[in-house]
């Protein structure tokens, strides 16, 4: 997949096709009482009891479309999107709690991720529209004053990123030396997170390509304002890290990542483009994947706009200077042993495995992914899923790297799979009402460790080694005992915790299915355990 990339036109494209869903999520009436509410669920079905802070970042694009002649743009000078943005910014403070604080997932979340992303949306949409408003700015005061006492649980990279870059706007907007220091702390506790050598940014328990690309967009966007040179090395050496995720087919990221992501920002790889032949190399084979209806979609009514300002902002910076294509690169072999990233490029495939999180693997040509293996998921004969697929700091890893081998050997994990019911929702409103009023990080640091960083560890051990030769891969899993498996599969897109821009559309997902250990295996490691063997061939009737 090389030759030229696609006109610069094409990020313009994809924004404008979004437009008409973020017009239908917005109350447009000017009567209503939530009026400039992005969260449709709230507003139009009432199904929610609380509005998404989340979603009034949605404004951004129409300050953008109004504001700026993009190719195609027909939008540009409509009165009604200048409109819509500024009853979205308004929402955003009637939406807010007194202190500024906006609820994500539940009442009284006061969520911070959800207060950076829809601060500088908002910030940055008053700013393009030229707005002066006391009102508004003393709401974005509020917001800053939050920011500088309080923090989140857990370790979101992305998430600290983005709250430098939104209280540096409240910094351009107020003119307030001391959100500019609020915006410095963050940016130095986010590049505290970054690994000194592999230069990836901690997520949760470990490196997420997908939400790296965030983190490299929002720093980058950052550096757009403030010019400071000492952003520059990380944000260059992050690019590094992600060149070896982008793949030849113009697919990015995946299960392999901490978060099971398959995010992709281009606008930071446009800005460092003319500093990093890499990151035009990236922006390039993203182009050139989307043309190909090989990027990723995250199209429901709480994600979908993320993507879309972010496109174009990257058709606004984008560098025209254009570097050869990524696939011109030589084969190699990298591994990256504290992330656990293990990278392969041969004559016939381009390979990507996570052995820290039980060896899940990726594996692609030019052309399309040719294999997709998320880890082992079995049921057991009490009705139980195990899986081995989480990022689990007790695995055992081994790296043979002069032969491209690598095993890791840990603990089955049991599948935790929390649903609501009436019952649930009452008693958890509750809390919300008290607990999280007053204790809002306490509710989400036992929510994060319930369903996304707690571990139920069975008593039952696998054992994967995956061999990258040069034609083919080759999976061997052990079972040391006998594990009671109903049934045992080899996941294609399998998860098991909770990360809300995880289990979207990619091309991979459907070219790529599921394989069942045959019965008689299934029978064999019921009695006394065994080993299941398995070989992948770039063109072989299982790699279509």
């Amino acid at each position: 997949m090389d030759g030229p990339a696609p006109s610069r036109d094409l990020y313009v494209q994809m924004a404008l096709s979004y437009l008409p869903h973020l017009t239908h999520l917005v109350d447009r009436n000017p009567y209503s009482p939530t009026y400039g509410c992005f969260d449709r669920e709230y507003w139009h079905y009432r199904t929610l009891d609380f509005p998404c802070g989340m979603s009034q970042e949605f404004v951004l694009p129409f300050a953008l479309l109004y504001k700026n002649a993009y190719p195609g743009n027909l939008y540009q000078g409509w009165d009604r999107l200048r409109e819509v943005a500024e009853a979205g910014i308004r929402f955003a403070v009637t939406g807010s709690h007194r202190d500024g604080t906006c609820d994500d997932y539940f009442p009284w979340e006061q969520a911070m991720g959800a207060l950076v992303f829809s601060t500088y949306a908002c910030t940055e949409a008053y700013q393009i529209l030229g707005f002066q408003d006391d009102r508004l700015v003393e709401f974005f005061r509020k917001r800053g004053d939050h920011l500088a006492l309080h923090n989140e649980t857990g370790r979101l990279t992305n998430h600290q990123a983005f709250a430098a870059l939104a209280a540096y706007n409240i910094y351009q907007v107020t003119g307030d030396d001391k959100y500019r220091r609020v915006a410095e702390d963050r940016t130095a506790l986010a590049l505290s997170w970054q690994h000194p050598e592999e230069g990836w940014f901690q997520e949760y328990e470990g490196a997420d390509p997908g939400y790296h690309t965030c983190t490299i967009a929002f720093l980058a966007k950052l550096y757009e304002k403030n010019h400071d040179e000492s952003l520059l090395k990380p944000l260059l050496k992050a690019v590094e890290f992600a060149w070896h995720f982008m793949h030849p087919d113009g697919s990015y990221g995946g299960e392999y990542g901490s978060r099971n992501t398959y995010h992709f920002y281009p606008h930071g790889f446009e800005v460092l483009a003319p500093h990093s032949v890499k990151a035009g190399q990236i922006a390039d084979q993203f182009l050139r994947g989307a043309a190909r209806g090989k990027r990723y979609h995250n199209d429901d009514d709480r994600m979908c706009c993320h993507l879309v300002y972010d496109w174009l902002q990257a058709y606004e910076a984008y560098h025209p200077v254009r570097p050869e294509p990524i696939n011109a690169r030589p084969d190699f072999s990298v591994w990256m042993p504290d992330a656990g990233l293990a990278v392969v490029k041969t004559p016939a495939y381009y390979a990507v495995a996570n052995l820290r999180k039980g060896g899940v693997f990726k594996a692609f040509t030019a052309e399309h992914c040719i294999a997709s293996d998320t880890g082992l998921i079995g049921e057991t004969d009490d009705g139980q899923v195990v899986v081995s697929h989480l990022m689990d700091e007790q695995h055992e890893v081994e790296a043979d790297t002069r032969r491209r081998v690598y095993r890791v050997e840990g603990a089955l994990s049991r599948r935790q799979r929390k649903l609501s019911s009436p019952v649930k929702v009452i008693v958890f409103r509750m809390v919300n009402l008290t607990i999280s009023r007053f204790f809002p990080n306490l509710v989400r640091s036992l929510v994060q460790k319930l369903l996304i960083t707690g571990k139920n560890r069975t008593r039952w051990r696998f054992k994967r080694t995956l061999e990258f030769g040069s034609d083919r891969i080759r999976v061997r899993d052990r079972f040391f005992e006998a594990v009671p498996f109903k049934r045992l599969s080899a996941g294609s897109d399998a998860t098991s915790i909770y990360v809300a821009n995880s289990n979207v559309y990619q091309e991979s997902v459907l070219r790529c299915p599921w394989t069942h250990a045959p019965e008689a295996l299934v029978s064999e490691i019921r009695t006394k355990g065994g080993v299941w063997d398995r070989e992948i061939r770039p063109g072989s009737a299982g790699a279509k």
